[in-house]
């Protein structure tokens, strides 16, 4: 029999076994079965060049030979390249017998995305790629670049499958659903959630991927009153109507960092009656959280104040003590860092060779404020 297709229960605890002498246990976390790093490396920024496609595929190679065994990733992220270069990295890494199985690997659909640079006319690249096939029409797509018509992200899923040479992902996203409120009412949304959910379905059941969730940037940090806003209760209600209650929505990613503390901070969504934080919520209902934006793309690198040289004090750079912040918040699994250059990754990577600092030693941050 050939290689498992996707992240393993034993993958995942062999690569973690990897790093027994190396990193520190906690530096591993469950996901539904599987060991993940509380470190994972994105793919969104650069040029749309093979000089930065080669980039991304040392990076990824090398984050994982770190101990960073979570890969994230979006269709139009550089216009489909991100995808392919984690692709060409999978190869570069199984030829150095670090195999699938050990590796989670997620990526997102509903942007509409270029095919490797941005075309001469929109339009026509719309026309001729999506509506002349039958997968989607231009009245399926709000504000000109986001669709979640079930059609078109199984075509973007069998799209993603290809740049990235796998039969599966282990998580895929719904790309920021919330904008679609910009242009649809509320119950519209919810029916046009529940047919992507719908389908999705279908594809964990085509064995195309493991999970699915939504990735979004506003809809849960937001006031309850916003335009965009998510509730995850009733976001997994949709789910459960889509898959019964064993549904494969099990996954969000959001924003978090020092600028950004909503998902930690803000009490925006109900459960069974109480008002939490969405990182109360997942817990509550029993979804994973990765955060996007720790460092808010290299932002918070600098220039923190005292209070996070004192509460992270085994850490010498602010870039670090601000990745630290992340992946020490109670509720968040994994801390997403985009990195391309592999002095950063290497950087990065050295804050998992110390524990997430405890919850009284963390909260002191708040205490200072």
């Amino acid at each position: 029999m050939g290689q498992p297709a996707w992240a393993t229960e034993e993958g995942t605890a062999n690569y973690r076994k990897r790093f027994k002498d190396k990193l520190p246990a906690d530096h591993f976390r469950p996901h539904r079965g599987l060991w993940v790093s509380s470190i994972g490396i994105g793919t969104y920024l650069g040029d749309h060049d093979p000089v930065t496609d080669d980039l991304y595929r040392k990076a990824v190679v090398r984050a994982v030979e770190l101990g960073a065994n979570v890969i994230d990733s979006a269709i139009n992220y550089r216009f489909q390249r991100s995808e392919r270069s984690i692709g060409a990295a999978l190869k570069e890494l199984a030829a150095k017998g670090i195999p699938r199985s050990e590796i989670v690997v997620a990526t997102k659909g509903g942007f509409i995305p270029f095919d490797g640079a941005p075309p001469r006319d929109v339009r026509r690249y719309f026309q001729e790629t999506f509506v002349e096939p039958g997968v989607a029409d231009f009245s399926d797509a709000v504000q000109g670049c986001h669709c979640m018509k079930p059609s078109y992200l199984l075509d973007q899923l069998d799209c993603s499958l290809r740049n990235l040479d796998l039969e599966c992902v282990d998580i895929y996203y719904v790309h920021n659903p919330e904008t679609q409120l910009e242009e649809v009412p509320r119950d519209e949304f919810q029916e046009r959630l529940f047919k992507a959910f719908e389908a999705l379905e279908g594809a964990v059941s085509a064995g195309k991927i493991r999970v699915y969730g939504t990735a979004t940037w506003n809809g849960y940090r937001d006031d309850p009153s916003a335009k965009d806003y998510l509730s995850l209760a009733e976001v997994v209600e949709i789910a459960r109507k889509a898959g019964g209650e064993g549904h494969h929505f099990k996954a969000i990613q959001l924003p978090l960092n020092l600028a950004m503390p909503e998902a930690l901070t803000k009490r925006n969504q109900q459960v069974d009656g109480e008002t939490l934080s969405i990182l109360e919520a997942a817990q509550r209902v029993g979804i994973t959280v990765m955060s996007s934006a720790s460092i808010l793309q290299g932002q918070l690198s600098r220039n923190l104040p005292p209070i996070m040289a004192e509460v992270f004090k085994d850490l010498k750079t602010d870039a670090h003590r601000s990745l630290q912040f992340v992946r020490s918040t109670p509720g968040i699994t994994v801390a997403l860092v985009g990195m391309k250059q592999i002095p950063h990754v290497e950087e990065n990577l050295r804050v998992a060779e110390i524990s997430p600092v405890p919850w009284e030693q963390y909260a002191k941050l708040f205490k200072a404020s």
